[in-house]
């Protein structure tokens, strides 16, 4: 069952006045013989209403990354605890996972606060139906083309063929904008790609978070997407980049960091700047 069919099937209400049965309809007939008129059935308004806010929490997650139930619920204006009982329930169902918050910088006293991140299952109720066709069409074009290094070079080149296809889209927008808010336009292309991007400041620079990746569990069998898609973000932003997590390597968003244009030719190369 898909995550979103999970979603349609959760929040079972009990009310006292439910019209009992079996053994429980003859003690509630009581001496008379009389069965009690059960109250009216409230119970599908209130599922649905629970089902459309577990939906919410679960793209508020898509679209923003690993959040904490407190980071939802000022996005969504409702209370903690009731973002606490719907992360409760989509974490028993596999659709999302409980895990520790990244802290940067200097600790603070107390337990850090838990993050919750969309499970494989949660993803997959988000545009990835043809993963098994694009494997197999990749597997095939490694085989083609003689298995081994020449087989992983032709993934690479049919990697990108792809992203320079869908690069031609992106550099026209990237044109008309200032080399200060080309990151931020890059990440509003991608969303519209359905990547759920977003552009923040990071030391030295800037990073590009992708909350979202279509090609994820082909990409975990292929990484040459990966590849090509940092050769692309490289070559519209005009300056080197570095990956720093990738959603097919199991992080909770793909990260790219671009440092400023003072910084790119420095020795931060090989070093993670998070």
């Amino acid at each position: 069952m898909s995550g979103l069919s999970k979603l349609r099937n959760n929040g079972v209400v009990k009310y006292a006045g439910e019209a009992p049965e079996g053994p429980a309809a003859e003690q509630a007939a009581g001496s008379h013989g009389r069965v009690r008129t059960p109250a009216p059935r409230e119970e599908q308004p209130v599922q649905d209403e629970q089902r459309g806010t577990r939906a919410r929490v679960v793209r508020s997650i898509l679209d923003h990354g690993p959040s904490t139930a407190a980071e939802v619920a000022l996005r969504l204006e409702l209370t903690q605890a009731a973002v606490r009982r719907h992360l409760d329930t989509l974490v028993a169902e596999g659709l999302v996972e409980p895990r520790e918050k990244r802290v940067y910088g200097a600790r603070t006293r107390g337990r850090p606060a838990k993050a919750f991140a969309l499970t494989d299952c949660g993803r997959d109720a988000f545009d990835q139906a043809y993963d098994q066709l694009a494997s197999d069409a990749l597997r095939w074009i490694a085989q083609a083309a003689g298995g081994g290094e020449m087989g992983e070079a032709a993934v690479a080149a049919f990697a990108r063929a792809r992203m320079a296809a869908q690069a031609e889209a992106y550099r026209e927008a990237l044109a008309a904008a200032a080399p200060e808010d080309r990151t931020r336009v890059l990440a509003r292309a991608l969303t519209e790609d359905g990547y759920a991007a977003t552009a923040r400041t990071a030391p030295v620079g800037e990073q590009l978070c992708q909350h979202h990746c279509p090609v994820a569990h082909v990409a975990e069998q292929f990484p040459q997407l990966c590849e090509a898609e940092t050769e692309v973000f490289s070559r519209l932003l005009g300056t080197h980049v570095q990956r720093l997590a990738t959603i097919a390597h199991g992080d909770g968003v793909c990260t790219t960091f671009i440092p400023n244009k003072t910084t790119a030719s420095t020795s931060t190369a090989g070093r993670n700047p998070a």
